[in-house]
Formats: C-alpha cells, structure tokens, sequence
C-alpha cells in the first residue's frame, strides 16, 4: 500500500479508539502509539532481545512477590495532554493496585513504566516518552538500552513534571536485587 493510499484513508484526527482498532487489526505485530498532540507512532515488532528483556523484568518483579495483576506488558496507558489524551503502550507497567480492565488505561495507579529500546526509538524512549510520562506524573520511568550490558536508567520524578536519574546499571544486576530496593 502507498503512502498516498494511506493518507487518503487516515482520518484527520487518530483517535484512542482509531488507535485501538489499528492495534487490533495489525497481524505483523507493530503498536500504534499517539502522543497528546496527535502526533502517531508505528513502533516495529518486537525482536526476540526484546522479549526476553522484558520476560527477565516481569519474572523478576512476579518471583519478589509483586502480583500478577499489577505488572502488565504490552498494556495501553492514556497520557493526558493539555487538549486530548494520548495513547502509549509500555513495555512493562507496575501498578500500585490491579488495574481496570480497558484497551486505554488512566495513569492515576501507575507506579513504573519501562521501555526497552528498539533500534530506531532512541529518542522516542529517551526524549518524547520521558517527557511525556514526567509530564503524567509518573512516579518512575525504567529505559532498558539494548548495549552489550542492558543498561537500565532508573528515573524517578523529582518535581510534578520532570525527572531525575536515581541509579544506572547493568540489567543483570537490577536482577539481583529486590523491586523493593527500587520502587517506594
């Protein structure tokens, strides 16, 4: 399909529901993301790094005890934006109780979003997605860097919209310490 033939059939505003629907449509596994200004991302499908990064934090995080229901992958956020809401899609979400189920979920009990970096969403992860959850007020914002040594920055908000590094290190040796060092 064209560019062109694309275009012509985009609606001029990409809805949470538009986005919703071209998630649920699209069989090569890309996600479908919208920032509060409307501005759309097509993220590629995950690598098979990229699951088994994220599979190593959730089991982690569900072998220190966290429940099940509070630790989702893949799950859509609402990022409220000064006009409309945008629509992000963590790789992994921690939350203070098990949220309610939705495609498009409020951030009022999310305690950490992490991202694993693909190639090509350096910026997405380390600039617009940053501000965009500082912004939301999330308590913390985890990157994962696909380096040799999975380097995770740990960011916690300092003030209401902007955050600060609390630690970086390897991934291996998040893993071997407790979530509870980590999440407050």
């Amino acid at each position: 399909m064209s560019a062109e033939t694309v275009g012509m059939h985009m609606p001029a505003m990409v809805t949470l529901d538009d986005l919703a629907a071209m998630n649920a449509a699209d069989h090569n596994g890309h996600r479908y993301e919208t920032s509060p200004e409307g501005v759309l991302s097509v993220m590629p499908p995950a690598d098979s790094e990229h699951a088994q990064i994220a599979s190593r934090i959730f089991a982690w995080l569900i072998m220190a005890g966290w429940p099940a229901e509070q630790v989702l992958q893949a799950a859509g956020i609402r990022v409220p934006g000064p006009g409309r809401d945008g629509g992000r899609i963590p790789d992994l979400s921690v939350w203070s109780k098990a949220p309610p189920r939705g495609v498009w979920l409020a951030v009022t009990e999310l305690l950490l979003v992490i991202e694993i970096v693909s190639p090509g969403s350096e910026a997405m992860d380390e600039v617009t997605k940053r501000s965009e959850y500082s912004s939301a007020a999330i308590p913390q914002y985890w990157v994962v860097d696909r380096d040799d040594a999975q380097t995770v920055t740990l960011y916690q908000l300092s003030s209401e919209t902007v955050y600060a590094e609390r630690a970086k290190m390897p991934l291996a040796w998040l893993l071997q310490t407790s979530p509870s060092d980590h999440l407050d």
